[in-house]
Parts: C-alpha cells; structure tokens; sequence
C-alpha cells in the first residue's frame, strides 16, 4: 500500500447537487436495516472487501461488527506483511494473521492475501543482513513457500509482488530489483502457485488506475508473463485518490487489463481531501466511491472493490499526507457517510446508510424459520457454473444463479451432482452441504431472498480424482435451471 500526492480539486456544481441528493450524515437512524453492502455485492457476483486493523478487530465489538456484517471480503493491513509474521530471523508470528483467517472463515468471508513480495515493510534482519543474491533468492523462496503454504486452500488471492513499477514505467529499486533482476516477478508469482495452486495470483499497484507509463508497463509485464506461461490471475489497482481525481478512463483501463485474460480488481480504494471535510466535499467524495464501482461493475472480470481501512481513525491518509484525511466509508465515530449510501446505490441498493451495529450471521447457518422449498420458482432460473482455476487435486469453480421470474424467492438452495466423485472442500458466499454426488448450496442469512431479475453469485474450493467433468443440471428450490 503506497499512494503519491497529486493536487485535489473540487466540482462545485456537482458537489453540490450530490449534496442535495445524498442522505446527510445526520439522518442515518439507528434503526435502519438497509440491505448490507456484502449482500449487494454478492448479489452482483462481486467483492467488496476491507482492510482490516488487527487491533481493532480484536478490540472494538462496533468495529468487527461492521467488517464482518458489511464486507464479504478482507485484507489484512500489515498482519501477513513479512516484517510482522517473521520480525526476527526464523521467529514467525502468526498470530494477527491466522485470527483474521479464522474470522473471515466463520463469517463467510474471503481473505485477500497481502502481501508477500514488497520493497517495504521487509524485516530488517534481511535488509540489514548483508545478503548476497543467492541467498536473497532463497530467503524469499522460502518466504513466499511458509506463507502462503500456511494459508494454502484459506486464501482466495495473493498480493504476490507488490509496487514493481516507478511512476515512469521503470522498476522501482528495491532489494529484490537490484539483487535478483527482472526474473524475480516471474519467480515470486511461480513459488506462490507452487504452494497454494487454489489461490489467484495477483500483482498489486498504485496510479495505474488510468492509461499512462506507470499502467503501460504493467500491462506489458502481465502480457508477457502470460505469454511466458507464468502463473498470473489477476491485477489489483489500488486506487488511493485524491477527491474528483477518479481517472476518466478508469474503465477502459481495467477492461484492456481484463482483455488479456486475468481477472482486475480494485484493490485499496479510499479518497482522501483536505480537512476538515464538509457536506460539499464529503459529497464529491460520494460520487468518487460510486464511479469507482460503476467501472468495476463494468468490467465482467473485475471482481470487487476493496476499501483501505473500515474507517477515517483506521486510515493510514493524515500520517503520511498532513492536512488531508477523511478518505474512508465511516467517520472516526464508525458512523455511515454519504459513500456508504453511494456505493450500496451503485451496487444497486438503497441510499440509506446502515446502523454502525448492522452485522450479518456466519454463513454456517441458514436463515431459521422455513425450509428453502417453500419459496417456489415461478418464471425460471439460470445458473451459470464457471471453473476458475484448477490444478493437479484440486479446482476453485464459481457459481451465479439469476432468478428470472417477478417474485422474490426466498429462502432458496441450489443444487446439482458430481459426476466424478468431486468434493466440496471449502465454500464462500453460501452454505454448503453435500451427501454423496450430491451438494446443496443454500442462501447465507445476509442474502435469504433473490429478488426478481437479480442474479447470487458464491464459489467453493473442491477436489477431484480421474477427472472433473462440469455438473450438467442445477435446481433452484428443487426448480430446474437453465445452465448459461
């Protein structure tokens, strides 16, 4: 995570119109029960995910009620980086890091790796080690193998290489540029896939949100990888900005990112203006958050956005730009701005904010009261069932379902066959049961109704033997779907 200043600059006409439309901080209720941002964002098929603060994780019950109830995904802030898991030559610390994953776990969340290879935060038992390049090559061999083999299967996407690029499109100087030379990207992401093949392998950076020499680069460094036949899945766009800077060809760049064959995802976003804010600037912050989202949703490969850090007490913004702060979803009170609202209108919900206790069940249990069968199907279903990735054992496989008639169903299960002994061996998004060849997916708590044209999406990590042959039918609440 690293961000440059850049001058900010304010749109006074549409900052005031946002502020006439968008729901003041003051009228947020604390009996507002608007439909969570994890539950659109699933609904869309997509992440929304947050930078979490172990700390205050542990610390404040407000805090973990909000990541946990309104983001289906998390990032560690500093808990994987190397300098906290391995402080001193061979003494690992992972305690910060496996309380996240188990988190994540019991509230159906994924977990964003981040990070395994960067310039900084690099203990500085290596940086001051006087290594030579043989042994910088296998310390980070080593590195990347312990980590990400401890989350192996835990883990939906690794941050593999960190801010590679200087922002002229040449490589940033770093101990691992200038020891082991261009070949050690390619390396990194070869060692991650070798020790969690179920992970999606990502290069993560700041200001290549738009088309310029930093993003150029990148983007024939991902080219060539995959033409090399390096393991690389995906891009992440940080997205640290300055207030009405949201790049004008935002989506045009992560789609010819995309065009290459990975998946994108905005990895860090927060929006940071001078403070103290004000209804005006807090507005064109709004409209900043929600064209963010726009461009992801316009992207069929881009798979979420993730925010850095829950609130402005969590944001790293004011220690490393003075005068500027405020960049996040909540104020420092955990209390809903208009971003929230703008970000929930863009994934397609309401423009109400929620109450700071508005926190959503583990998806271990479905919705209590009656069974998925009572809701029937009129008018139709699709499912769509996707293999992301697979390996030697073992595939990640995605699953949309779209609910094509005029009545909400709810609550609903899907279900279809294996027919090759494939396994279920780790789920998101839903709850998974299977019996045999059979598996049943059925709606988390924070997502028991699909609304009529809306569309669920949810994945699993499984295993096969001979061969992984894709479920040719799919019921929803014992419907038939049509496989798209």
């Amino acid at each position: 995570m690293a961000s440059t200043p850049r001058r900010s600059s304010l749109v006074a006409i549409l900052a005031a119109l946002l502020a006439a439309v968008l729901l003041p901080l003051s009228s947020l209720s604390a009996h507002g029960a608007d439909t969570p941002l994890r539950a659109l964002a699933s609904a869309d098929g997509r992440q929304i995910g947050v930078a979490v603060a172990d700390n205050r994780l542990t610390g404040s019950t407000a805090y973990s009620s909000l990541v946990t109830g309104q983001f289906n995904s998390v990032t560690a802030e500093n808990a994987m980086k190397w300098d906290a898991v391995e402080p001193s030559r061979g003494n690992l610390d992972w305690a910060a890091a496996d309380r996240l994953v188990a988190t994540a776990r019991a509230n159906g969340q994924v977990v964003r790796g981040h990070t395994l290879a960067w310039h900084s935060q690099v203990p500085g038992w290596i940086t001051n080690g006087g290594f030579g390049a043989t042994q910088l090559r296998t310390l980070l061999q080593q590195h990347i193998a312990t980590e990400a083999g401890r989350y192996a299967g835990r883990i939906y996407a690794w941050d593999v290489v960190n801010e590679a690029f200087n922002d002229n499109g040449t490589r940033r100087s770093s101990i691992w540029q200038d020891n082991l030379g261009d070949g050690w990207i390619a390396d990194a992401l070869t060692w991650a896939h070798q020790a969690d093949p179920a992970a999606k392998l990502y290069i993560n950076d700041y200001s290549v949100e738009g088309v310029n020499a930093k993003s150029t680069a990148l983007y024939n460094l991902v080219r060539s990888l995959k033409q090399q036949g390096v393991p690389i899945d995906g891009v992440g766009f940080q997205a640290h900005l300055v207030l009405g800077q949201v790049p004008a060809d935002l989506t045009t760049n992560l789609q010819r990112f995309a065009d290459l064959g990975v998946d994108v995802a905005v990895t860090e976003l927060d929006v940071r203006m001078q403070t103290p804010s004000n209804a005006t600037t807090l507005a064109t912050q709004a409209e900043d958050y929600r064209k963010v989202v726009t461009a992801c949703r316009a992207v069929a490969r881009c798979v979420g956005v993730t925010v850095w850090g829950l609130d402005d007490a969590d944001s790293w913004v004011p220690g490393v730009f003075s005068g500027y702060g405020a960049a996040t979803l909540y104020d420092e009170n955990l209390q809903a701005k208009p971003a929230w609202a703008a970000v929930a209108a863009a994934f397609g919900g309401s423009t109400a904010g929620p109450s700071p206790s508005t926190s959503a069940s583990p998806s271990g249990s479905a919705s209590p009261g009656s069974s998925p069968s009572s809701s029937p199907v009129p008018g139709g279903c699709t499912v769509a069932y996707r293999i992301g990735n697979q390996w030697t054992g073992g595939f990640t496989a995605d699953v949309t379902v779209t609910n094509q008639g005029t009545t909400a169903i709810g609550p609903w299960q899907v279900g279809w066959q294996f027919a090759a002994g494939q396994q279920v061996t780790q789920g998101w998004s839903a709850v998974f049961t299977q019996s045999g060849a059979t598996v049943t997916a059925a709606n988390p708590s924070w997502a028991a109704t699909l609304a009529p044209g809306a569309s669920y999406g949810f994945g699993f990590n499984g295993s096969w033997g001979a061969s992984n042959p894709v479920p040719t039918a799919f019921t929803l609440n014992g419907a038939v779907c049509t496989v798209v």
